[in-house]
């Protein structure tokens, strides 16, 4: 496919709260063409020691919308295992009780992002993200 007649696009992920780039979270990408029209999965990718998916798929030719679905639920449950429960105990120290008790360890288990592209451009999108809350912006 032609660069000028379709959009591409990346991510990365940086752990905020670890100060390093998150591995292993599952990227999908999917498309539509139209407000309207039906998102189509064209597949993901997962991120690599650096955070970054360099092999995202291409959108087809008539993408006006493009959505990342980050699967960040199986990262933080793997952060909670020995070397990170340390930390996180330690973090959570000042924390009010109610806060924690009995609520899931994972709050946000999935991120969903949604832009609107055109063609010939390339969207960097990466993704900040802590325990608690994530942040996006269109990088370059």
């Amino acid at each position: 496919m032609s660069t000028e007649t379709t959009a591409s696009v990346s991510t990365h992920i940086l752990d905020t709260s670890a100060g390093r780039p998150a591995e292993g979270v599952a990227v999908h990408l999917l498309a539509r063409s139209g407000r309207e029209a039906d998102w189509q999965a064209l597949g993901g990718s997962s991120t690599d020691a650096d955070g970054r998916c360099k092999d995202l798929p291409v959108p087809p030719e008539g993408t006006t919308h493009v959505r990342l679905e980050f699967a960040v639920e199986p990262y933080f449950v793997r952060k909670q295992e020995p070397y990170f429960a340390e930390k996180q105990a330690d973090a959570q120290q000042d924390a009010p009780a109610n806060r924690d008790s009995g609520a899931p360890s994972v709050f946000f288990p999935e991120v969903a992002i949604t832009f609107a592209v055109v063609p010939g451009e390339h969207y960097h999108v990466p993704l900040l993200l802590n325990p608690f809350g994530y942040s996006v912006y269109r990088g370059s």
